[in-house]
């Protein structure tokens, strides 16, 4: 069953029935509040990483209504955008996963073939060229800016190793820009 679609119109209650709706951790105008505030930087990064807006508009309304599930959320705005983008980023490894194990069944049937980028210039599709993991941590870096302290709690990675992962990604989506022929692209000495 497909979840319903949020909006800031759809009432909290709407959203979960029956005894889940009394037991909400936000009352509808903070739960509207906070959809307003995180929403479009979520569905914004969310297109970015699956590259398909229809699977990021689900994503996001499975991640608000896990968010919603919670007994209790984080008070602050902060903690509530990164725990939004963490359950975010989870749902798509589970889709990812999941396209992975469809893809290996076609595989093994030899019926599926690599469809090549068909707009070199978008830099948003080449984005399919590196792994789900780069993909998750340029995005939250360089498009979200976040720290590497953020990106740690929204994968779920270990702060020390955010930094060299980081670099490593650049350096992968790097090869991917100069193979397509948009030549070096400079990132920040730190980030």
């Amino acid at each position: 069953m497909r979840a319903p679609r949020l909006s800031p119109a759809s009432t909290l209650a709407g959203v979960l029935v029956g005894e889940d709706a009394r037991r909400l951790p936000l009352s509808e105008s903070e739960f509207l509040a906070m959809y307003a505030r995180t929403a479009g930087p979520l569905i914004g990064y969310l297109r970015r990483l699956t590259g398909d807006p229809s699977v990021a508009e689900d994503l996001l309304q499975d991640a608000y209504i896990r968010f919603l599930s919670l007994g209790r959320v984080p008070e602050t705005d902060d903690h509530q955008k990164n725990y939004l983008f963490r359950i975010a980023t989870n749902l798509a490894r589970d889709h990812f996963r999941a396209m992975r194990r469809r893809d290996r069944l076609v595989d093994a049937d030899g019926e599926r073939s690599s469809v090549p980028v068909e707009d070199a210039g978008d830099v948003f599709a080449l984005f399919a060229h590196v792994s789900a993991r780069d993909r998750e941590l340029l995005l939250l870096a360089y498009v979200e800016g976040l720290t590497h302290q953020e990106i740690a709690q929204v994968t779920g990675l270990m702060r020390a190793s955010v930094r060299l992962l980081l670099f490593r990604a650049r350096k992968r989506f790097a090869a991917v820009l100069s193979a397509a022929g948009l030549g070096p692209v400079p990132f920040g000495k730190d980030a």
